[in-house]
């Protein structure tokens, strides 16, 4: 696993992190136990903090596992999180669970991301609302805010397209703020750029936890909803940025709909990963 290569040392990185978070130093200090001068001189490289510290640190600047390694090496200390390759033999109960979870979820939308929001695995489901999707847009690795903003992605369905957009795109500005992972602002500085952009778009931490979208497809009106699942308590990377996120019908009309194109399918698979074809 390579490391990224960090200007200003440990006491720099906890300075743009927690100005990232909007707390102050006497806060920061009481919610990790040390005292404001002494986390002081952290941040200004005056003193240098122990492995405890700095993952009381992490905890309280809520920290990705990503991250976190690298602020273990700007200290001077060994990573301790591990990055393994999700096709990993290790991973397998992992990849499993995605699966099942996908595939119970069916014929309802569900689909795994990674961190940079690109697309590990889909359902039956998911592949029949994307159907009308231009099919350039579907090459893996095959990225869930491309396919839902692009002009020739899912964007041309939906009917509450602006409420839609605003709602993908603040939750694309929340990762990256929350992470800080420049891919994920470049990603960003992409996608808004497909339509016009208004002050409502996204300099905004949005925080909804359930979006809704009518969508023609399926030759009608869809109205879902979706909402975003974790993995908690992992301590590998690559598990820890998995998110998985489901669409369920928002009326009874949405859900035969699903039921009756998944049923002309009775041959396709539920669930279909997208590893083995990515780039």
């Amino acid at each position: 696993m390579t490391l990224p290569i960090t200007e200003g040392g440990v006491g720099s990185l906890l300075r743009k992190w927690r100005r990232r978070r909007k707390i102050s130093q006497h806060e920061l200090a009481l919610q990790v136990e040390t005292s404001a001068r002494h986390l002081s001189f952290v941040e200004t490289g005056r003193s240098r903090p122990s492995r405890s510290l700095l993952h009381r640190l992490a905890d309280g600047l809520e920290i990705p596992l990503r991250q976190r390694n690298t602020l273990l090496v700007s200290a001077g200390y060994s990573p301790l999180y591990q990055e393994t390759p999700l096709e990993a033999p290790r991973l397998k109960v992992v990849r499993e669970a995605v699966d099942r979870l996908i595939t119970a979820h069916a014929p309802y939308p569900a689909l795994a991301v990674d961190a940079d929001e690109d697309i590990v695995a889909m359902n039956l489901g998911a592949e029949l609302l994307l159907a009308e999707v231009s099919p350039a847009l579907l090459v893996p690795p095959v990225n869930v805010m491309r396919v839902c903003l692009h002009p020739e992605g899912l964007a041309r369905q939906v009917v509450n397209v602006d409420e839609w957009r605003s709602h993908l795109l603040g939750r694309l500005y929340r990762q990256s703020v929350y992470s800080g992972r420049e891919s994920l602002r470049e990603l960003y500085d992409e996608v808004t750029a497909y339509g016009p952009r208004t002050a409502k778009d996204c300099q905004e931490l949005s925080d909804t936890i359930v979006a809704s979208i009518r969508v023609r497809a399926l030759g009608t009106e869809l109205k879902l909803f979706s909402t975003i699942t974790t993995f908690g308590a992992a301590t590998d990377i690559t598990v820890a940025e998995l998110s998985l996120e489901t669409m369920h019908p928002a009326d009874a009309h949405t859900a035969a709909a699903f039921r009756a194109a998944a049923e002309r399918q009775p041959d396709r698979k539920a669930s279909m990963s997208l590893l083995s074809r990515s780039a």
